[in-house]
């Protein structure tokens, strides 16, 4: 179903929109087209070989000649001096987005402008068309192209090296990496100076750039017509398909996936957005705009993106190049210590939920290979002789939240790990009973170690007394309560499954997820705000993480607890914030504002993949 904004909620800048090209660049920004972020932009485009991303089109701004002759602007900026101006936003009457297409609808009496955009799957492209959709005669259109060309994560600034723009005959080419195209184009050439992205300063980022306004398009349109502009990277010389084709394929695309999924249409076209493909195959994007590709969160949202989506032959390609080229060695920052036991899991997933032997009896020796080399190399993870646990070592984590010693979750997925890998060599048609034997007795070291007296399970046992001031002795047992201890009961093969649990809910629960730490907890940390230093340690003390209410869900059916009514506030979540999406985090504290980025991977694989078992 679309998701349509009315006037009132049009000029809330708190509302993002995204679409993708399936290569790793994107557009995004606000509902009222005010631009917030430095990410936000017509055209991002991502490098094929390096995967890192340069803004590009940074805005088309429209302005009408109504047909007595008044110019009204129809878009927005806001400048450092303070002044939002112009401020178009005002005559936005509606924001749709249909089939994952955005559609702004200006009125300005009786004149009405749409303007739609897409992305061209598979090419770093984007078409965008202007439609007079009634007017009382022709009436003239003027489109601003805003340009820049930079990497995504910085600014740019009339102070630095000039912007190199060579005028062709429909457009401009902006630094031989991309091109603009359109009717009526009238060269300029001048910086616009003082852009200012009030949400980089909302995170102690900088936050003012310099535009290019390379030239502007002209055209006088008669109702029912339309002036099309078109933006793309990579062969310039290779005109893509008219803005019209564009989008029509992109809702015809959408609407295939959603036909192929038989899942919430919304869910499936946001999953759809983290897919991407590279030259080594699919890959996953964990977030928009600033993340890039991460094994553990590819491999923690697999199952939603891929299993509940209809995408089983690109999941399996991608299980067998990520297994099969996964580095033996840790490589921070793309992975983290517990990425290759997620990698397990979600082969283990796959093959149960399609019975794919075949892959299991592939994966099975390079799977065994990469979690050999892992533990007890140079990496972040030792296997302890004695009982058969991972320790996580010193000097491998944030110290802002310190995890030395055994943690329960790595430990979790160590179990389950070593379980599913015993199920992967039934599968394949093979027995390894020393696979059997570590499992019993990891687990059941498990079971003897992680149950604290408060009635849950230990955070960290055996973690260093001086890393926890409040422990006596050698070693210290940490009995914090976090969401981490979740994953005992909730995965497939994990320690706790199927027993009772409390607390849990009742102090780390939210309507859009789970806290990272309980608010009676040392340290609880209600706001997800402020510059970078305060995020990271809000980040893990306390703030809501939405993919855990997968977890949490499966955790309450094994236990034979109630799931019904788990869902409905992330449900409604998907138009309040990154629209029709999920963002990466919330605050702890009430009403949990959405907060990092508003468009995250496994917030969204995990709801769709609750949603389509417990709310079927």
């Amino acid at each position: 179903m679309p998701i349509i904004f009315g006037p009132h909620d049009c000029g809330s800048t708190t509302r993002e929109w995204l679409v993708t090209d399936g290569t790793g660049g994107f557009a995004t920004g606000t509902v009222p087209g005010l631009r917030t972020r430095r990410y936000h932009s017509l055209l991002t485009v991502a490098d094929p070989a390096t995967a890192i991303r340069h803004t590009a089109l940074a805005a088309l701004d429209l302005t009408v000649t109504l047909p007595s002759g008044t110019k009204v602007p129809l878009y927005t900026h806001e400048w450092a001096s303070g002044a939002v101006a112009p401020e178009g936003h005002r005559y936005l009457e509606t924001f749709a987005l249909v089939d994952g297409v955005p559609r702004w609808r200006w009125r300005v009496g009786d004149v009405v402008i749409e303007r739609e955009l897409a992305m061209r799957h598979g090419h770093p492209s984007v078409g965008v068309t202007h439609r007079v959709v009634s007017a009382p005669g022709p009436v003239g259109l003027a489109v601003a192209a805003m340009c820049t060309w930079r990497d995504a994560h910085t600014e740019r600034h009339a102070s630095g090296p000039a912007l190199r723009a060579e005028q062709v005959a429909d457009g401009v080419i902006v630094e031989q990496a991309y091109r603009i195209a359109g009717p009526g184009w009238q060269p300029a050439g001048e910086w616009h100076l003082g852009a200012y992205a009030r949400e980089e300063q909302a995170r102690g980022l900088p936050a003012v750039e310099d535009l290019w306004h390379a030239g502007t398009y002209f055209a006088r349109v008669n109702p029912g017509a339309s002036m099309e502009i078109s933006a793309w990277a990579g062969d310039l010389g290779l005109r893509p398909p008219p803005a019209t084709a564009v989008i029509t394929e992109a809702r015809a695309r959408a609407r295939r996936l959603v036909a192929a999924a038989k899942a919430d249409e919304t869910l499936v076209l946001a999953a759809d957005t983290f897919v991407v493909r590279t030259p080594d195959g699919p890959d996953v994007v964990a977030g928009y705009p600033w993340f890039g590709s991460y094994l553990g969160d590819t491999m923690t949202a697999y199952e939603g993106l891929f299993l509940d989506t209809g995408r089983e032959d690109e999941g399996r390609e991608l299980l067998i190049t990520r297994t099969e080229n996964a580095p033996l060695t840790w490589t921070p920052p793309r992975d983290s210590p517990d990425a290759p036991l997620w990698l397990v899991h979600a082969v283990d997933r796959h093959v149960r939920r399609t019975g794919d032997s075949d892959l299991a009896a592939s994966l099975i020796e390079p799977l065994g290979r990469l979690l050999g080399e892992r533990l007890g190399g140079a990496g972040p993870l030792d296997l302890d002789p004695g009982d058969g646990l991972l320790r996580l070592r010193e000097g491998f984590i944030d110290s802002a939240t310190p995890r030395v010693g055994k943690p329960v979750e790595i430990n979790a997925l160590w179990v389950n790990a070593l379980a599913a890998m015993a199920d992967l060599h039934v599968e394949a048609g093979l027995d390894d009973a020393s696979l059997r034997a570590r499992h019993a007795r990891a687990r059941d070291a498990f079971l003897d170690r992680f149950r604290a007296p408060e009635g849950w399970l230990y955070d960290v046992i055996e973690g260093p007394a001086a890393t926890y001031p409040l422990g006596a002795g050698a070693h210290h047992d940490d009995p914090t309560l976090r969401p981490n201890q979740l994953l005992a009961w909730s995965l497939p093969h994990g320690p706790m499954r199927g027993s009772s649990f409390f607390a849990i809910g009742e102090a780390l629960l939210t309507p859009l997820g789970l806290r990272t730490l309980a608010p009676s907890e040392y340290g609880y940390q209600g706001v997800h705000r402020g510059g970078r230093d305060e995020r990271d340690i809000a980040y893990h003390q306390g703030t809501v993480w939405p993919w855990l209410i997968g977890p949490y869900a499966d955790a309450c059916a094994a236990a034979g607890l109630p799931t019904d009514g788990l869902l409905t506030g992330l449900k409604a979540h998907v138009s309040e914030w990154g629209v029709g999406s999920v963002s990466e985090t919330a605050d702890g504290d009430p009403p949990h504002r959405a907060t990092g980025s508003p468009f995250a991977a496994r917030s969204v694989a995990e709801l769709l993949r609750a949603e389509q078992r417990y709310e079927p």
